[in-house]
């Protein structure tokens, strides 16, 4: 990455500004302005997160703002209430709370001296959600929005439930939160009532996996906040981004095709991270591709970005499966818009046969899907996030606890862009399952790659917003979308369709172990053939401003393990999130941060299904003016019957040796739908 350190305009860092809200709350916001901004105002950035500015984004923050500020634009990002320095306290993620402190930030950013009153703003996950919500609601300073690994339908596309069925990174992600939100506040930014602050936070911390396991399909939780239910709302120009190594990639094509107000999409390689510092690489000039969007709709300067194609997709070469990759290499290509069905993508249909994927056929005898429910252990991460082993490794042990169809070897290789979708009949032996499909890359030497996949909860297989239970031994007609993907599969490689009735840790079990039957037939799946030609890469080089200055005490060490217990046939999949322990230099704040978490299955009976995580935080200030020393242990466990979820947490809060806060939560939910 190139660090730039001279810009158009010097910048003036503001390090704790206080936003008043109209209940009183104060929101803590960091600013980077032009040193000139007050004498000759200039449009503002918006980023609004619940991490904590001071420790959590706080390397990727000066890798940001401080270049937009460079460039004339003031970089605004702002901590929700009840967390942070921020006052008040955090309820639920999304909450309409959160967006009409949004809306009020908005309005004191163009009111201030050094905004001429025109905003833009921009987020990944969190703050990309946020984006689309507060676009949604038309404040009148908001021009545009860059919004990254982010959703239009907070039910079927987020951390809590795909295809009806319940990630287990509903809980993992609710664990995290549980312990991102007991950090306290820094007391050289907020004084002695740090602690007062803090205390207030772990009195009222909100159980999070209880509220969203308490809505289990598509109800009108998840509405709120989904922009899906009004595509209309949003008349501010959206430029969408992900990357095929993360999971927030669905919502791309359907924001393509219903969004009305101007729109560009970008997929490149990546995990879930800004695409300046994302792996695998390349990574992207994103900060000077955003800066050509901020001043398109911001300063109203005809940077050409309008007049390129709309969608900008990266076709990632089909790779020996690994847990990690430093590097995707491929090709980029353009459409005009999405869907490109009609000008750059050919829809080929495969048929499943006794003989494998063929163009043609027919499958002349039933088939059973009969999984254990240990099976999916080699899926890998759901979203890859902390570096670690999180993609998905051979999948071959995996394939052997499925059905599959193998078609012949693609002696020209074959190009893929978009969802691949299977059409199948089934039955269930239950009143309940669920139907999981992988589409594998396989080499001459046997090695299966994951591509894509998708998985579905036969009670919600007509409508996510309606339990419908299947009926054992009556066949049920599925058309399933995988995920979207763009893949170039080498010369000489075959595809593999893998259906399974099982995928563990990716979703929670069913109630009960629900053997599938397939149906004779003509079962099919359908192929997105790209025929876009390649273009050279699109975009320059990264660049940054400085990075953090930091020391790095202790390195994260994020690991990944699978585990077999031979006697009882249970498996377990350890998660090691380990961030390691560093020392902001700027100010002497040391963090320290890791989790473990452990997901256990039985083959055969799906009580025995449970996960248990632990999260560590230890922040300290060793010497001088706001010296302390805090930490916290959050766990959460979960484990079920047929009819029951049995949720219990703990939470404990120290302030050196001294124990200030001790609280547990057991709760029982009943499943509905899941």
């Amino acid at each position: 990455m190139n660090i730039k350190q001279n810009f158009p305009h010097r910048v003036r860092e503001l390090e704790n500004v206080w936003i008043p809200l109209a209940d009183g709350t104060r929101l803590a916001a960091r600013i980077w302005l032009p040193d000139n901004a007050e004498s000759n105002p200039v449009p503002a950035i918006l980023e609004y997160l619940p991490y904590r500015k001071r420790d959590g984004t706080a390397i990727r923050d000066e890798l940001t703002h401080p270049y937009f500020a460079g460039h004339g634009y003031a970089s605004v990002r702002v901590d929700m209430r009840g967390n942070g320095e921020s006052d008040g306290l955090m309820e639920d993620e999304y909450a309409p709370q959160e967006q009409a402190d949004a809306l009020e930030v908005i309005t004191w950013i163009a009111a201030q001296p050094w905004c001429d009153g025109t905003l833009g703003m921009m987020g990944i996950s969190w703050g990309g959600f946020n984006g689309l919500q507060v676009a949604a609601l038309r404040p009148s300073p908001l021009k545009a929005i860059i919004t990254l690994c982010s959703t239009d339908d907070r039910y079927a596309d987020d951390i809590h439930y795909k295809g009806g069925n319940m990630l287990l990174e509903n809980l993992g992600w609710a664990a995290t939160m549980l312990s991102f939100s007991a950090a306290p506040p820094d007391p050289l930014l907020v004084g002695e009532r740090w602690r007062d602050l803090w205390r207030s936070r772990l009195e009222n911390m909100p159980l999070l996996a209880e509220k969203w396991l308490d809505h289990q399909y598509r109800d009108d939780y998840w509405k709120h906040g989904s922009i899906n239910e009004n595509y209309a709302d949003i008349d501010a120009a959206v430029y969408m981004i992900s990357g095929w190594g993360d999971s927030y990639v669905n919502t791309i094509p359907r924001m393509m095709e219903h969004l009305n107000c101007p729109k560009k999409a970008l997929l490149g390689p990546w995990m879930h991270k800004y695409p300046h510092f994302a792996l695998p690489e390349p990574a992207i000039g994103f900060l000077q591709e955003a800066l050509r969007w901020w001043d398109y709709w911001l300063k109203d300067i005809d940077t050409g970005i309008m007049s390129e194609p709309a969608c900008t997709f990266y076709l990632q070469d089909g790779l020996p499966p690994a847990p990690k990759y430093a590097e995707r290499p491929g090709q980029w290509v353009h459409t005009d818009r999405w869907p490109a069905a009609q000008c750059d993508i050919d829809t080929r249909t495969l048929y499943l046969t006794e003989q494998g994927l063929g163009e043609k056929g027919e499958l002349y005898r039933d088939q059973r899907i009969a999984s254990p429910l240990t099976a999916g252990s080699f899926q890998g991460e759901y979203i890859p996030l902390w570096f670690g082993a999180d993609f998905p490794p051979d999948q071959r042990r995996d394939d052997g606890l499925s059905l599959t169809f193998d078609s012949a070897p693609y002696d020209a290789g074959l190009d893929l862009l978009g969802q691949p979708s299977v059409n199948v009949t089934l039955t269930s032996s239950q009143a309940c399952g669920q139907f999981h499909a992988r589409l594998c890359d396989v080499a001459p030497s046997g090695e299966s790659a994951l591509i894509t996949y998708a998985t579905l909860n036969l009670n919600l297989r007509d409508d996510l917003g309606a339990l419908s239970p299947p009926v054992p031994g009556e066949p049920m007609t599925i058309t399933l979308a995988m995920d979207l993907i763009g893949y170039r599969l080498p010369k000489g490689h075959h595809l593999r369709l893998a259906l399974s009735s099982a995928s563990f840790p990716l979703v929670w079990s069913p109630q009960k172990r629900a053997d599938l039957t397939l149906l004779a037939g003509t079962p099919t799946l359908s192929l997105p053939v790209s025929t876009a030609p390649y273009v050279d890469t699109p975009f320059e080089s990264p660049e940054s401003a400085t990075p953090c200055a930091i020391k790095t005490h202790r390195a994260g060490e994020p690991r990944r393990t699978i585990s077999e217990d031979v006697g009882s046939g249970e498996v377990t999949v350890t998660v090691e999130d380990d961030m390691g322990n560093i020392e902001f230099l700027d100010h002497g704040l040391e963090v320290e941060q890791f989790a473990r978490e452990v997901y256990t299955s039985h083959p055969f009976d799906a009580t025995r299904t449970r996960a248990e995580i632990e999260w560590v935080y230890r922040a300290t200030r060793r010497q001088g003016e706001g010296r302390f020393a805090v930490s916290v242990i959050s766990r959460y466990q979960l484990n079920c019957d047929e009819s029951t979820f049995y949720l219990t947490a703990q939470q404990r809060a120290f302030e050196d040796e001294t124990l200030v806060s001790d609280n547990a939560w057991q709760r029982d939910i009943p499943r509905t739908a899941i």
